[in-house]
Order: C-alpha cells, then sequence, then structure tokens
C-alpha cells in the first residue's frame, strides 16, 4: 500500500518546483493550463474580496482588500514549502521510514518531522534516516531547502522593487491628472499653458510606464492584488487614465501629439488585455456609458478653454468610440475582478488633488480661512489656473 504513495509524492514535488521556478526564475508566459500559483489566488482572492463587503466603510473596505497582496505573498510561500515537506515525507514514507528515533518508533507524523527539519536545515538529531534511500533523500532535501530559502530572500526585494517603480509613477500623476486621474483634467493641466512639449513628454513617460507594467505584472501577477497608498489611486486608474486621454488624442484632436498618442495607446491597451487574459478574465460589455453625449459635449468645452484644437468632423465622435471599445471592456473586467473603480472621462465634483489633502487641515485651518495653514485654494489657482472643486 505504501507504493501507492510514490505517485502523489512525487507529483507534488514536481508540482511545486515547477511552479516556483516558473513564478521566480521563468514568468514569461502570459497563459498557462495548470499552476499552482493561479490555482492559489483563484482560491483565495474570491472570498477575500466577498469579505470585503461586510465593510460598509469604504476606508476600512479599501485597508481590507490592500493587506491581501502582502499575505497572499507570504502564504503562497508557505504553501510551497509545505507542498516540499509533504511531497518528501510521503517518499520517506513509501521507503518504510527508514529512521531511527530514540524510542525506536516511526510514523508518518516522524517522515513529517523528519522532512520539515531537513528542509530547513534545522539538524536537531532527533530523526535519523538508516538506509541508502533515505540518506539521499535527506541529502537532496537539504539541497532543494537552502536553495529555496536563497532564492525566497532574492524574490521579495525584486518584488517591492517593481512595485514601488509602479508607485512613483502613479503619484506623479496626481497633480498632472487630479485624484482620481482623468483624461480631461490631464489634458487641460498640460496644455494650459499651451505647451505641446510637454504633452508629448508624459505621453512617452506613460508609454515606457504601461510597458514595464505589462511586463512585470505578466512576470509577477501577484503585484496585480498591491494596492496603492491612496484610495482614489490605483494601477488600473491610472492605466484607464492614459488610455482616455491617448484615445481622445487620436480620435479628437489635432497636431503632432497624435502620431505619441498612438505608440502610447498600443502598449497601453496591449497591457490591458494581456493582464485580463493572465488572470484569465473575459472582457465584459459595458453596462452603460462612461461617456455619455453630454459628458462629451462638456469635455470638448472643458479642453477648447485651455486652446485644444478639436476636430469638427462628424466622425470624430465615432472613432473615439470605436477606440474606447478597444480597452473599455478589459478595464472593466479588471475592475470588477480586483474590485477597483474606474475613474472618470471629466474632473470629479467637489474633489480634491492628493497632495493637497491632509488630516492637519481639517484640525489646524477653518474652512474657507486662506490665512490658516493647510489653506491651499489660492495656491491651487495660481499653480493650476482654477479655484478649489
Amino acid at each position: 500500500m505504501r507504493s501507492l504513495a510514490i505517485l502523489p509524492g512525487c507529483i507534488v514535488l514536481f508540482a511545486v518546483l515547477w511552479d516556483a521556478f516558473e513564478t521566480i526564475i521563468l514568468p514569461r508566459r502570459i497563459s498557462r493550463k495548470f499552476r499552482l500559483t493561479r490555482l492559489f489566488y483563484r482560491s483565495t482572492w474570491p472570498p477575500w474580496r466577498a469579505l470585503s463587503r461586510l465593510f460598509r466603510h469604504a476606508n476600512r473596505r479599501e485597508l481590507f482588500l490592500s493587506l491581501f497582496g502582502p499575505l497572499s505573498l507570504l502564504f503562497l510561500l508557505i504553501v510551497w514549502a509545505a507542498g516540499l515537506i509533504i511531497g518528501f515525507a510521503l517518499l520517506h514514507w513509501v521507503d518504510g521510514s527508514a529512521f531511527q528515533t530514540a524510542n525506536g518508533q516511526v510514523s508518518l507524523t516522524t517522515d513529517l518531522y523528519l522532512s520539515g527539519s531537513t528542509f530547513f536545515s534545522l539538524g536537531l538529531g532527533g530523526v535519523a534516516p538508516r538506509g541508502a534511500f533515505a540518506r539521499a533523500l535527506v541529502v537532496v532535501e537539504a539541497g532543494i531547502g537552502f536553495g529555496f530559502l536563497a532564492m525566497v530572500i532574492s524574490y521579495l526585494p525584486v518584488i517591492y522593487q517593481v512595485f514601488s517603480r509602479r508607485e512613483i509613477t502613479i503619484s506623479l500623476l496626481d497633480a498632472r491628472a487630479g485624484s482620481p486621474p482623468t483624461a480631461a483634467e490631464l489634458l487641460r493641466r498640460l496644455r494650459q499653458d499651451h505647451r505641446v512639449e510637454a504633452l508629448q513628454q508624459l505621453l512617452q513617460e506613460w508609454e515606457r510606464w504601461s510597458a514595464e507594467l505589462l511586463e512585470s505584472h505578466l512576470s509577477y501577477p501577484m503585484l496585480a492584488h498591491f494596492r496603492s497608498q491612496h484610495d482614489n489611486q490605483s494601477w488600473l486608474g491610472a492605466l484607464t487614465a492614459i488610455l482616455d486621454t491617448s484615445a481622445f488624442l487620436i480620435a479628437a484632436l489635432d497636431g503632432p501629439d497624435r502620431y505619441q498618442a498612438k505608440l502610447t495607446f498600443a502598449i497601453s491597451r496591449h497591457a490591458a488585455v494581456d493582464l485580463a487574459r493572465m488572470f484569465p478574465i473575459p472582457p465584459r460589455k459595458l453596462a452603460g456609458t462612461r461617456l455619455s453625449s453630454n459628458e462629451l459635449t462638456q469635455l470638448r468645452i472643458h479642453l477648447a478653454t485651455v486652446g485644444l484644437t478639436l476636430r469638427e468632423d462628424s466622425g470624430a465622435d465615432e472613432r473615439l468610440t470605436r477606440l474606447r471599445q478597444m480597452y473599455e471592456p478589459y478595464l472593466l473586467a479588471l475592475s470588477r475582478y480586483f474590485s477597483f473603480a474606474l475613474p472618470p472621462w471629466l474632473p470629479v465634483q467637489q474633489a480634491s488633488d492628493n497632495w493637497r489633502t491632509s488630516a492637519w487641515d481639517r484640525v489646524v485651518a477653518p474652512r474657507g480661512d486662506n490665512n490658516e495653514v493647510g489653506s491651499t485654494d489660492s495656491f491651487e489657482h495660481e499653480l493650476f489656473g482654477r479655484g478649489a472643486r
């Protein structure tokens, strides 16, 4: 009967080792027929997301959701380690538990104890292998355990470095596009001084950011669960704002901005589609529209005031609709899966940029008193050409 356990033991070892190899060393393919990491996240994230709905306060719900990313990474490492320990314990059990113990009694619990102490290189000496096969297993497991711990030590800094680079660029978008970021506000703030170079440079920077997002989140999918420090910021919200901006430039504006907008739109749309395939999440049809005809009219008025040359032909709106259909279904699917709110096209009324807000503002400065510390309404008007919203 023990011989039958050799197959599940080998399967567990192969599955864990191959999954760790693909995740840490060779994380490049978009779709995989079976992967332990994917199974882990698809079985843990939906319950966690469902539990978040028990929190009525939005800030507490967002805090609860933000814990999943770091905790899931730690639990994934525990799952890998437990799988390797159990796999080697089964092989020891198949070998007849060839150990020498103080009381002379062995069992499957003894196999697990020896496997665990060997994997973590404890070397307590309470159980000693007797046969050649048992000794070989101990040596192999000790080597794998040492290599596994070394990979984990090098893996965690890489994850947080990539996360930090992603968040730095998202934070820079706050003063450029508002909080949450919107295409209308991004275009208005950049073009209020009528400089084409500033818009082109920003599109180039976000073209590279989208490419890094695509590469890093395909290589390390768990990064998609790591949320930004502010509730109204997210990697999906930033990607949406850049796609909206690029689509509007391509469809409705004249000038040299359109070429760089096409490049930025292409890589950003590529990132949205491939990330939806990675998890996998089928695209969803919009129940309504993120940009109604009235909002589109307001958007045109909003941008015409800063000197943007808008196309007057009747096909501009149709081109914008076709471009939106290329990416919005994937963004909506990602938004629903990760519980992110997609930013609108127009600025949110009565919303303040993150750099303007602080808990001290409500304590130190009375509302509307521009002479007190914390009042930034007049200063924002000086910076961005408008008063408080």
